[in-house]
């Protein structure tokens, strides 16, 4: 069995628990699209918008975003209702952190940005120029809507229960995950490395968490080899995932 579940071409099951999120999700999805869309016609069609400063605009944006690195000292929280990619079960869920938040923003302001900033490129004064420039800001603000449903789509940034660890979409199946170990990038901690039993050729162990999610590296570690030959038990009731050895330090 692999250790990333590759996504099914078929409709989900009508019983599954997780149509009423999917239409919340969607419903917020179509609020945020046409809360993006309204501005960013009214800014495509202006004749005093200055592209180049809005491309300086959202690399700054982006560059400090990404640069910024606060504490995370969050735990996993037992939610009885987790809403995953194809079931409602318990678990221990993860939240997003302050900087996932702010990568998030990043990453919306870098979509909206760049459409912009590209419409400005066609002639306001001619018919396929103005066709042009709004079928640009529509996809802008469809692309903004879909981030929007991810984010309301599932309970957490990250969760533990007994079909699986989900991060973000997706879905690592727990009989795969030989050891853990904590990942680094750039010198900082940044995720815990899922090492997996069957190592697909070519391709990397995948990595969750990390700088976008609230629980640190050590303590999200501890969790995981606390459930990995066990993971029925998350099924079972409340239960309190367990501290690592030595407490974090923090960043």
């Amino acid at each position: 069995m692999p250790l990333l579940r590759t996504p099914r071409l078929r409709l989900p099951p009508a019983r599954d628990g997780l149509w009423s999120r999917r239409l919340l999700s969607l419903a917020v999805a179509a609020v945020v699209t046409v809360a993006v869309a309204a501005p960013l016609l009214a800014l495509s069609r202006s004749t005093t918008f200055d592209g180049f400063a809005c491309v300086w605009l959202v690399f700054g944006v982006n560059h400090l975003g990404r640069r910024w690195w606060p504490r995370r000292n969050g735990r996993l929280a037992w939610t009885a209702r987790v809403a995953g990619r194809d079931a409602v079960e318990p678990g221990l869920v993860a939240r997003r952190s302050l900087a996932g938040w702010v990568d998030v923003l990043a990453d919306l302001t870098l979509v909206a940005g760049t459409a912009v900033v590209i419409t400005s490129w066609f002639p306001a004064d001619r018919e396929w120029g103005r066709i042009v420039r709004t079928l640009l800001v529509l996809g802008a603000a469809a692309a903004v809507g879909r981030i929007a449903y991810q984010e309301a789509r599932f309970t957490g940034r990250l969760a533990l229960t007994a079909g699986g660890i989900r991060y973000g979409s997706q879905s690592y199946d727990w009989s795969n995950i030989d050891r853990v170990s904590l990942h680094k990038r750039d010198g900082r901690l940044n995720g815990v490395r899922l090492r997996p039993v069957r190592w697909p050729s070519l391709e990397p162990a995948p990595v969750v968490g990390g700088r976008d999610t609230a629980v640190p590296e050590q303590r999200l570690a501890a969790a995981i080899e606390e459930y990995r030959s066990r993971p029925y038990v998350l099924a079972g009731g409340p239960v309190t995932a367990p501290e690592p050895a030595v407490e974090p330090a923090g960043r």
